[in-house]
């Protein structure tokens, strides 16, 4: 097995907002992420996904925990340690309307990361790099003397992708990079990324709440609810025997694509509504909304513990 690029240990992150309110994003995760493996993170709107990806690239500072890459902890990296982690890990954002300069030209976006690390010696040298990376992800070299206004949504996250790649990063967080366009594109752009990490050798973090698309491109998957990971699995074994409430829950929310079994399964539904990360419950995060709940569930919280090789669940009756 390749060893363990990634690690994440006990990692909380607290905002604190006016009148001394506190949002618990992200409270307690930890997990790893192996050379070449992509670890994908799944859950619903507001459950930390996005948090704990930019909280491992430093985005974000941590209240709490460590975060290891290559046995290092990235917090405490300055200098050019730091500049170095900045190159090695990149970011895929979520909306390519907004994550693009629109008073940049192409050429000086994909650019950008090349001359701050200095990776190239000459303007053809730089030139020539940035032909390679648009043509890398399925543009031309035309794309490079364009404002971001002249591409449509897919184009605008390939040129995303190409900037990400720019500085030959070894780990990627992919913050829903797909959420944001049109399903015939999405199908693309994830055969994009799974034939780039074959070819680079990537480490991906991939966050989405498409668990069709998790399942595709991911090797083992994490499920988070409200700011916790109740479930990790490799991604067969998650999808084929779920163990936690809420990750049946989300699975029997999949559409299938025979009418017949459409309409015999079961599909769970869940009671009550999310509750508030300012105002998190006690004891297990879910139990307000879990069919299996008991009195111990509100005083003592679920461990992340091994219930099968490889397989982890947060839930005292599983």
């Amino acid at each position: 097995m390749s060893r363990v690029l990634v690690e994440v240990k006990h990692l909380s992150k607290y905002f604190h907002l006016r009148r001394g309110q506190v949002l618990r994003a992200v409270h307690d995760v930890s997990f790893a992420i192996r050379e070449g493996e992509t670890f994908g993170l799944v859950g619903e709107s507001g459950s930390g996904k996005s948090t704990v990806g930019r909280t491992v690239l430093r985005l974000y500072d941590r209240t709490a925990g460590e975060v290891l890459f290559d046995g290092r902890d990235v917090f405490a990296l300055r200098g050019r340690d730091l500049l170095r982690y900045r190159r090695e890990a990149q970011m895929i954002f979520q909306d390519p309307y907004a994550s693009l300069n629109p008073r940049m030209m192409v050429m000086d976006i994909v650019a950008e990361g090349i001359d701050i690390h200095r990776l190239a010696n000459t303007p053809a040298e730089r030139r020539d790099r940035v032909y390679a990376l648009l043509e890398a992800v399925g543009l031309t070299r035309e794309h490079a003397f364009r404002f971001p206004h002249e591409f449509s949504g897919g184009q605008r996250q390939r040129i995303g992708i190409a900037r990400a790649l720019a500085v030959e990063p070894r780990f990627i967080v992919a913050d829903e990079p797909i959420s944001a366009l049109d399903v015939s594109i999405q199908a693309q752009i994830v055969n994009l990324l799974y034939r780039l990490k074959e070819e680079r050798g990537l480490t991906y973090l991939f966050i989405a709440h498409d668990l069709s698309m998790v399942r595709y491109l991911s090797d083992r998957i994490g499920v988070m609810y409200l700011g916790h990971l109740v479930e990790v699995a490799p991604s067969d074994e998650l999808y084929r025997n779920p163990l936690h409430p809420y990750t049946r829950a989300l699975l029997s929310a999949i559409p299938v694509p025979d009418p017949r079994v459409e309409r015999t399964r079961e599909r769970i539904v869940l009671s009550g509504e999310i509750p508030s990360p300012l105002h998190p419950p006690s004891g297990c995060p879910f139990r307000t909304r879990c069919p299996l709940a008991q009195p111990r569930c509100a005083e003592e919280p679920p461990p992340l513990r091994e219930v099968a090789p490889g397989h982890f669940v947060a839930c005292h009756f599983v």
